[in-house]
């Protein structure tokens, strides 16, 4: 993004997590199902089972879980205008950022 000139304000969700209604604004803005938000390469995910979890769970106890393990919830997170990047998808970044990036302020 800094090779772009593309402003971001970071978050460490270690250090500021995320509550449960700004969990529940990226996801519906992301338009992606819940458990996309989820690390799923992550020690906690392993630890607390939530392969076989997640499919047991409700959508407020998913995002009651990320909310109380911010390490859980799948990294970076890009929020737009218009949408919510979760995790790094080069093509994906490439297609909102950069079409943003390039388009004339009026």
């Amino acid at each position: 993004m800094r090779d772009n000139d593309i402003g971001f304000t970071p978050r460490d969700y270690t250090d500021q997590p995320l509550g449960a209604t700004e969990i529940t604004t990226l996801w519906q803005k992301s338009n992606l199902p819940l458990s996309r938000l989820f690390n799923t390469s992550g020690i906690l995910y392993r630890e607390f089972d939530m392969k076989n979890r997640l499919p047991t769970l409700s959508e407020d106890e998913q995002i009651k879980i990320l909310s109380e393990n911010p390490k859980l919830i799948k990294r970076p997170i890009i929020e737009t205008k218009e949408t919510v990047l979760i995790g790094f998808r080069q093509p994906e970044w490439e297609a909102v950022l950069l079409t943003k990036a390039q388009e004339p302020s009026v």
